[in-house]
């Protein structure tokens, strides 16, 4: 309704005082609707309205439109291309829109395979064995008083039940994949030069006595800071500090790119929000400012080497 009510104001003051150039307003709001059907429409219509407004005023003020003969045409060019760009560039928008939430589904869903892997695996190889000890338990229990043979015998086959057991639970442990820092590093790397992106790494990403939660934590952490700097901060080089010390693993992200200010990086959906989700379960902490850039902080306490010193 709006759009049909600039429309007539715009052949008014078209006729009146030979103002072609605002169709171009119009234009640009055309190029902002949704919807297919109504985009094509009013986009014919406009066009129609407009050619017939400049064609009447042609007829009756030539003298007003004859001078301005060539900004006309460059008027009637971007009244035809403009609203196809908008609307393209929308469309492409909301498709990278929908890929980011398949994207998060499609992890949400990995998450939940794999951890329905374990619990099979878990229940495949203990379920059996652990009701096992429990039977022979309750019969050693009854047997002690009359039969300690006997008793000494299902004691010993718990024995050797559990031990198997654990030898089982440290096999299917030791099969679950675990990400390292130093490996991901390489794959950064290629990232980053794959975007043109100089990137300068000081320090050793392989931490020393560092649990495998907290350094999957951290690969996840890093993965996201590099696609962030990569999408977003129009960078031509990237520092990745890593440092050890006594009480805590950093890890520091700078680049020297647009800023958080200017290209919304802080803005939801971006997966900062993630990060800290992740570092709070850890006891973490996620540090951002901009200043010729952005720089990141990602701060892991060293709980686990402080208890095994103790």
């Amino acid at each position: 309704m709006w759009i049909s009510f600039e429309i007539v104001i715009t052949v008014v003051m078209t006729l009146l005082f030979g103002y072609v150039y605002l169709s171009l307003f119009i234009a640009f709001s055309i190029g902002n609707i949704r919807r297919p059907v109504g985009f094509f429409i009013i986009y014919g219509l406009h066009i129609a309205i407009l050619i017939a407004a400049i064609v009447a005023g042609f007829f009756l003020e030539i003298e007003l439109f004859l001078p301005q003969i060539h900004f006309v045409i460059i008027t009637v060019i971007g009244v035809v291309l403009l609203p196809f760009n908008l609307y393209n560039r929308q469309k492409r928008d909301l498709l990278q829109d929908q890929l980011e939430i398949a994207r998060e589904r499609i992890s949400e869903l990995m998450i939940i395979q794999e951890r329905e892997r374990i619990a099979r695996d878990l229940h495949d190889t203990l379920g059996q064995k652990l009701s096992m000890i429990g039977l022979k338990s309750d019969l050693a229990s009854r047997l002690m008083d009359r039969d300690i043979e006997s008793a000494k015998a299902e004691i010993q086959d718990i024995r050797q039940i559990s031990t198997t057991a654990l030898k089982e639970v440290r096999v299917l442990v030791s099969g679950m994949r675990r990400v390292k820092l130093k490996d991901e590093m390489v794959r950064v790397q290629q990232m980053l030069k794959a975007a043109e992106i100089e990137v300068d790494i000081e320090g050793n990403p392989n931490f020393p006595d560092v649990s495998p939660i907290v350094e999957n934590v951290l690969v996840m952490c890093l993965k996201e800071a590099i696609n962030n700097v990569v999408r977003h901060s129009y960078a031509k080089q990237c520092c990745i500090k890593f440092e050890q010390t006594e009480k805590a693993f950093v890890i520091r992200i700078n680049d020297n790119g647009i800023g958080i200010a200017q290209n919304g990086v802080n803005l939801p959906g971006n997966g900062l929000d993630g990060m800290e989700e992740r570092l709070e379960f850890i006891n973490g902490k996620l540090s951002i400012k901009s200043d010729n850039g952005t720089h990141l902080k990602i701060v892991v306490p060293a709980v686990l080497k402080q208890i095994k010193e103790g």
